[in-house]
């Protein structure tokens, strides 16, 4: 193995990681903008923390048809959870809670997914096969996920390469968890069933930046349709990772794209060191052969300790254990992560497996913080009979929830020895990530028996394809050329609007500049005075540059219109100012210049600047500030 020690994060380069063989994909899962859910007729975007009635129910694994348990249901058998259901009965119906069979997929939802598939370049299959993918922690009610691929082999342009896209999936949303602690978690059911696709990239991103850029570009092109979701919880991505010698591990859930470099690196530099670990077990001869380790009940063998959640543990007449690793001194204190240690590697199996949800929930010999005093510790390391080079672990609870995580501290130990272990991994708000769950079998997908196969016609492909968006890079690089600001362009390329920019520019000649402004700026300053900019349509802003075209409102007018159009919740024509004559405009601009004359000015040369203003006020809306100050030069 290299002999490569990470570096802080912001010290890392592109050659660092190319050293570790840094690797990584995207999974990303995008909700679809549909009234219905996607296999039923419930109506879909509809959250609320309201609910009607709970439903429980337990997961238990069952035997494949070849005899054998799948590792991931295995574990969540083991957590022994009440898993609850909230459900509304606006938003769920007796398809969600698996007690009636799934309608016909939703083709609302299957027409946006294929112009998405479209836009990523990729090959439309033509037979949709819906299957059935496992879903174990309780998220869905069914214990599966109805999904089917629809497009493959698609690409897209990143630097001076392509990011294959290798499929897009249609598949139903999860439910919403809101609490799991110790042996129950609680779901909301509202977003489940909900369409959304699964966007999945080859492993072609080389650094953790990489892999945020990339996901930014995908999540622009699927913007840049106006049928998707936006908001939290809308897209949520999953990024595998791996390095030389590793394994492709993913990490959940990931909320936003800028949390990605860091938790990316986190996620290499776990692996690096876990591999160094192997490498250091190895050397002292500890192996999957010939690692041990012991257990022993030592409850009420400390009678006051002066460790807080050991006292309150005697205090409850709880369970205490301890785990002796044999010839593990000092490598629970081995580094994983950034601030991290190989102590919560073992911590989280026990938090998730064993349900010892509070946190500390494990003591260790190794560690470098206050927990036991050296006293009790020899106490323990003489009752265990522990060696000078062994490790001791403490546990406490009843006497199940202490049994498993005996259990868990020594098959993670032991896998130690074999390097990184297959899981997927939640992404947590400091960057780092911690365990989940047993990977998944890779038999967890099979065939649904409920559904027939869809067809894809090639003439409804044909007619998608019309109204597939152009590539947003497209757009940002006429932009460029047509002068428009820097910082409206990305906004511009994947706004609603920019169609209509186009139209704007090519037909009715307005200045690229002032339309591209007029579309994107304006609605923002709007919004910051609270105006609900979510009423601007494409007729409204067509309308008032109409008007502007016409010469019946100024450059300047074009925001205070906009204005009131949002008030009123569309564009009138009695908004408009009515025409100013030159007799009229030349006794306003007198009548602003004899009213600023007599006022005491300080600075006589900021009394131009003065007037200007005034004058502005009063004809803004109908005449330009160039053409109020060319009249006022010519009074004064």
């Amino acid at each position: 193995m290299k002999d490569f020690i990470f570096k802080p994060f912001e010290q890392m380069t592109d050659e660092d990681y190319a050293e570790v063989g840094f690797k990584s994909g995207l999974e990303i899962h995008q909700q679809l903008l549909t009234d219905k859910k996607l296999f039923c007729r419930c109506p879909a975007g509809l959250y609320s923390d309201k609910y009607d009635a709970e439903i429980l129910r337990h997961m238990r694994p069952t035997l494949s048809e070849l005899g054998e348990y799948d590792g991931t249901a295995l574990m969540e058998f083991k957590t022994k959870k009440n898993i609850i259901y909230r459900i509304n009965r606006d938003t769920v119906c007796t398809y969600e809670m698996d007690d009636t069979p799934p309608f016909l997929i939703n083709d609302q939802a299957l027409d946006i997914s294929i112009e998405i598939g479209l836009l990523y370049g990729c090959n439309i299959v033509d037979e949709i096969h819906i299957t059935r993918k496992q879903y174990l922690d309780g998220s869905i009610p069914t214990g599966f996920q109805r999904t089917a691929v629809f497009a493959v082999d698609g690409k897209i342009p990143y630097k001076d390469r392509e990011i294959e896209i290798v499929q897009l999936s249609i598949e139903e949303d999860s439910c919403r968890e809101v609490n799991d602690t110790g042996h129950q978690r609680i779901y909301v059911a509202d977003r489940l069933g909900m369409p959304l696709i699964e966007t999945v990239t080859g492993p072609n991103m080389k650094t953790p930046v990489e892999v945020a850029e990339v996901g930014k570009i995908l999540s622009n092109l699927v913007r840049s349709t106006h049928k998707v979701r936006r908001g939290i919880g809308a897209a949520r991505q999953d990024v595998n990772v791996s390095v030389d010698g590793g394994t492709r591990i993913e990490i959940k859930g990931v909320p936003r794209l800028p949390m990605i470099p860091l938790l990316t690196y986190n996620e290499a530099m776990r692996q690096w060191n876990l591999l160094r670990l192997r490498e250091e077990l190895k050397r002292r001869g500890i192996t999957p052969g010939t690692f041990e380790a012991e257990s022993y009940d030592i409850t009420g063998l400390i009678k006051h300790p002066n460790y807080l959640p050991l006292e309150k543990a005697v205090e409850q007449n709880l369970k205490i254990k301890c785990v002796v690793l044999k010839g593990f001194k000092d490598l629970l204190h081995w580094q994983t992560q950034t601030d991290t240690y190989f102590s919560k590697e073992i911590s989280d199996r026990i938090r998730v497996i064993a349900c010892l949800t509070t946190i500390p929930n494990l003591a260790h010999s190794d560690s470098k913080g206050d927990n036991l005093i050296s006293s009790e510790w020899r106490l323990v390391k003489k009752t265990v009979g522990a060696g000078d080079d062994d490790t001791m672990v403490l546990v406490w609870g009843d006497e199940d929830d202490t049994d498993t995580a005996v259990k868990e501290i020594i098959i993670r130990a032991k896998e130690a020895a074999t390097g990184i272990p297959s899981e997927t991994r939640q992404a947590l708000s400091d960057g780092t990530n911690g365990f989940e769950r047993i990977l998944p079998g890779a038999d967890r997908m099979y065939p649904d028996t409920d559904l027939p196969p869809i067809m894809i016609a090639p003439e409804r492909i044909k007619l998608i394809r019309m109204r597939v968006p152009e590539l947003y890079w497209v757009r940002e690089k006429w932009y460029a050329e047509l002068g428009i600001p820097e910082d409206t362009r990305r906004p511009l390329a994947i706004s609603q609007f920019a169609e209509l920019f186009k139209q704007l520019v090519n037909e009715k000649n307005i200045n690229p500049t002032l339309a591209a402004v007029t579309i994107i700026q304006f609605p923002k300053r709007l919004k910051r005075k609270g105006y609900d900019i979510n009423l601007i349509t494409e007729e409204m802003f067509s309308e008032i540059f109409d008007a502007y075209s016409l010469k019946l409102i100024s450059r300047d007018g074009i925001l205070p219109v906009l204005k009131k159009s949002l008030i009123r919740g569309k564009f009138y024509p009695e908004m408009l100012p009515k025409p100013r004559t030159k007799n009229e405009i030349d006794n306003i601009i007198r009548e602003s210049i004899d009213a600023v004359n007599g006022l005491k000015i300080n600075n006589d040369e900021k009394r131009k600047d003065i007037i200007m203003g005034e004058v502005m006020n009063r004809l803004r809306v109908s005449i330009s500030g160039e053409e109020i100050s060319r009249v006022l030069n010519n009074i004064l």
